[in-house]
């Protein structure tokens, strides 16, 4: 049977316009966060156009994150190697720990160049509503840092816990929960600033920012 032949009966057997490959591809990418149907297909066809090596490498990228990359086992970000370079590197303030609720948090405050300690990702937030409990986190890694000095880099028992969870419900809800334990442990606590951005207008932030730099006001020196 011809090859045209046999596509053009597999597109009919699953019901799509699209040879078997491309509709698979299609519904591949359309399960990806924030692409749908419509996306999945400009990718698609932005694949087929594209030079075969240019496929290649991004079946090779694909392929070694999956292989490569991992969660480090001490503050749960994303690396290369385990520990990761943040909790292997003797410079940093091991006494501070600054809590995210995601890698991608941990990798913009790093970016920064500010935070000299080291940081633990939660990998999410409580969220009752969506039946997210303290046990679905990696919390009980993160006090257990606070508890036993081993489970610390360099054996160094944190002595502070920065939150910089988003300032969400879930955020502030999960950050209280996080004080309440960390405090029994007599660990000191704190968190990000919140407040109004440099060069920003009061007319275009929000009512919630505004609360907070209200009550996160400081005293001119």
């Amino acid at each position: 049977m011809p090859s045209k032949q046999r596509d053009n009966q597999g597109s009919a057997r699953n019901g799509s316009a699209y040879p078997e490959p491309v509709e698979r591809l299609i519904e591949t990418l359309a399960r990806l966060p924030g692409i749908g149907r419509r996306t999945a297909e400009r990718l698609a066809f932005y694949v087929l156009k594209s030079p075969a090596e240019e496929a290649d490498r991004l079946a090779a990228a694909l392929r070694d994150v999956k292989r490569a990359v991992r969660h480090c086992r001490v503050c749960y970000n994303l690396t290369q190697s385990d520990p990761c370079p943040i909790c292997a590197d003797g410079s940093r303030d091991r006494a501070s720990v600054l809590i995210v609720e995601q890698p991608k948090d941990c990798i913009a405050l790093e970016q920064t160049g500010v935070h000299r300690g080291l940081y633990h990702v939660l990998m999410g937030r409580i969220s009752p509503l969506d039946g997210v409990t303290p046990a679905h986190l990696t919390i009980d890694d993160l006090l257990a840092r606070f508890d036993d000095p081993s489970r610390n880099p360099g054996g160094v028992r944190p002595t502070e816990a920065v939150l910089g969870l988003n300032p969400t419900l879930e955020g502030d809800g999960t950050a209280l929960y996080l004080a309440g334990e960390l405090r029994k442990r007599g660990v000191a606590v704190t968190r990000l600033a919140r407040g109004l951005p440099s060069g920003g207008q009061l007319e275009y932030v929000s009512r919630a920012v505004l609360a907070d730099a209200i009550a996160g006001r400081q005293r001119m020196e």
